[in-house]
């Protein structure tokens, strides 16, 4: 079967967790694809890998879907189960899956101590800067000033920088990129997956129906376009004066790849 076909791709999918249970225009959807691809195209088979996920939207992009053993476990604590499952099995190729809330927010202590102490797993945090699932509330990546259910006059705190935060705690291979990147994201994903260490990558992934709807972000589509817009490679950052990178989000290898 060639890697990269239907075929190979769709061998990875449980048909049972089709469709998706992901709204319309949902960026985890395509963060799922990208996934998927990148396990096509490792050398492991998926038998020794085990996905573990937390509540929420993003908790549902393993399972049910990744015909795979995975773990779908307590809210904030995906981590803290995924370190357990590596103690006892150094042999499994552990990925975390899980959103900006349940990771950086319940999660977050697990997150700064899995990073310290540079645990060899995959970490996606799948950032819609909101809860989608449970309606709407603000979460530690919500842009100041954004509408939410618990910020309805707009968010006065200022937003993590979850790349910084995670790299200044010790992970060893740290990037961002948004679903929009797909090329990209899939070779980071591919990267992450064969890092010895810590590997965490942020993926921006929009939410149409809570922080689209609330904040007249306009269509999927539109939300994806201007994601494209405000997403800066860190090789073109480089080069452009710091006014220009006011209200932008530098995508790229942080730690431990080419671009770092």
């Amino acid at each position: 079967m060639k890697p990269g076909s239907n075929a190979s791709i769709r061998r990875l999918l449980r048909p049972e967790g089709l469709p998706t249970p992901f709204c319309p225009g949902c960026g985890h959807g395509i963060l799922l694809g990208a996934l998927l691809r990148a396990i096509d195209e490792s050398p492991w088979p998926i038998e020794e890998y085990l996905f573990v996920s937390g509540i929420g939207c993003a908790g549902w992009i393993p399972s049910p879907h990744i015909a795979a053993d995975t773990l779908h476990v307590t809210h904030g604590r995906p981590l803290a189960f995924a370190t357990g499952a590596k103690v006892v099995n150094p042999n499994l190729r552990v990925v975390v899956i899980g959103g900006d809330g349940d990771l950086a927010s319940i999660g977050g202590n697990h997150l700064i101590h899995a990073a310290r102490r540079n645990l060899p797993m995959a970490v996606l945090c799948a950032n819609n800067e909101t809860y989608g699932m449970t309606g709407g509330q603000v979460t530690p990546t919500t842009p100041t000033g954004a509408r939410t259910a618990t910020t309805p006059d707009g968010n006065p705190d200022r937003a993590f920088d979850l790349v910084r935060l995670v790299e200044a705690a010790g992970a060893t291979y740290v990037a961002r990129y948004s679903v929009a990147h797909t090329r990209p994201l899939i070779r980071a994903i591919r990267r992450a997956l064969a890092h010895p260490g810590f590997a965490f990558i942020e993926v921006l992934s929009p939410c149409p129906t809570q922080a689209g709807r609330r904040n007249r972000l306009g269509t999927p589509a539109e939300m994806l376009r201007a994601l494209q817009q405000r997403c800066i490679p860190l090789s073109r950052a480089r080069q452009m004066p710091a006014e220009e990178l006011a209200g932008k989000v530098l995508i790229g290898e942080f730690v431990g790849g080419s671009e770092s």
